[in-house]
């Protein structure tokens, strides 16, 4: 059992009946699931004046932007060894077949319709749909609609959460998950068929005179699938504010994925602080993308847009959000959140397009 201690001013309940004119601080390990301890400053953490140096809070206006971000082209965003974050506009089908030998991958649309044809099978997707896809698939994606993709690259398998204590059905019941029914490639009168195969981030190109998605059956534990973050199941608590990890989606070596979907809010009368507590996730650099909502924690956010908050600096809800949250009962914001244990690299393109003075939207 861990060895709890206190001193000087503090609450029976984290995140309840804050101490009037303090506010709280979770210093905690292992992005919320490790050790954890509370502490009640006079300033609120994040009411710095200045930050020199590249560890500050970082934000990406609206992603998709067409006079930035090309069609059919997915731009880096964020990277380590774990993990790569991208973003684009698909508005034509795929030229040639893909097949990823470097990475499992995983899809999050945030607008429009199209289907993945894979090995499989097909898997069709629209708006709020993760489509998650094994290293090695080889598939082909046909746009119906012009779609608006997240891309997460992962050197591991992406895993389902432990549900613990909450049982098997929490979070997402298994029958949320669409799996691909058997089926051949749809083009089947072509002179020839590439696979253009991505290992050590390059591309070697196979070419074939069939179809490469000729299997007309498959079984087993490993295959592509699909889960809709609007078939997400919070998990909350009218008398406690739960911490992100709660709201795990996928897992993987090094970091996770999270889905903040619409939910009830913290009942008022018990006096539980309804927004995010301050914190530093001191072992993990924390990246959300706004997909939908009334992002009631953040000034300034709209739909589209990414935050990146590192490891080692402070970050929490705005000054207008504690206000705000006091009259709200719910929240329906959705967004996508990645916490990654090693620290994430901004790419060129983040770089040049990101809002410099995000960090001052605290004062």
């Amino acid at each position: 059992m861990e060895n709890f201690k206190s001193s000087g001013i503090v609450t029976k309940q984290a995140h309840v009946r804050i101490p009037k004119g303090l506010y709280e601080e979770e210093h905690g390990r292992q992005g919320f699931f490790g050790r954890v301890a509370h502490l009640y400053h006079v300033h609120p953490p994040v009411g710095w004046t200045h930050i020199e140096g590249e560890l500050r809070p970082r934000c990406l206006p609206p992603l998709f932007d067409e006079t930035h971000l090309k069609k059919n082209n997915m731009m880096p965003l964020l990277s380590n060894d774990d993990l790569r974050l991208s973003a684009g506009i698909l508005s034509d089908h795929f030229k040639n077949f893909f097949r990823n030998a470097d990475s499992d991958e995983l899809f999050f649309v945030h607008r429009g319709r199209g289907r993945f044809e894979t090995v499989y099978g097909y898997l069709d997707f629209t708006e709020g749909d993760y489509v998650c896809l094994p290293r090695g698939t080889t598939y082909k994606i046909f746009i119906h609609a012009t779609a608006s993709i997240l891309k997460i690259e992962s050197s591991s398998e992406f895993r389902e959460p432990d549900r613990g204590l909450l049982g098997p059905n929490a979070l997402y019941d298994q029958t949320a998950i669409t799996v691909p029914e058997a089926a051949m490639g749809s083009e089947q009168n072509l002179e020839q068929y590439t696979v253009d195969i991505m290992r050590s981030g390059k591309i070697t190109s196979v070419t074939y005179p069939f179809n490469p998605l000729d299997a007309k059956g498959w079984k087993g534990s490993l295959y592509p699938y699909k889960l809709s973050i609007y078939d997400f199941c919070p998990v909350m608590s009218h008398r406690y504010h739960v911490p992100p990890s709660a709201h795990t989606t996928f897992v993987a070596h090094n970091f996770v994925v999270c889905s903040f979907v619409a939910r009830p809010l913290e009942d008022s009368k018990e006096e539980v602080l309804k927004v995010p507590f301050y914190h530093a996730n001191i072992d993990f650099d924390e990246v959300l993308f706004y997909h939908r909502g009334n992002f009631f924690s953040r000034d300034n956010i709209e739909a589209g847009g990414v935050t990146l908050h590192p490891q080692g600096i402070h970050h929490g809800p705005h000054p207008k959000a504690y206000k705000r949250a006091q009259d709200k009962t719910h929240t329906d914001e959705y967004a996508v959140m990645v916490d990654a244990r090693r620290p994430l690299q901004p790419s060129t393109y983040f770089c040049e397009r990101e809002v410099q003075d995000y960090w001052k939207s605290w004062k």
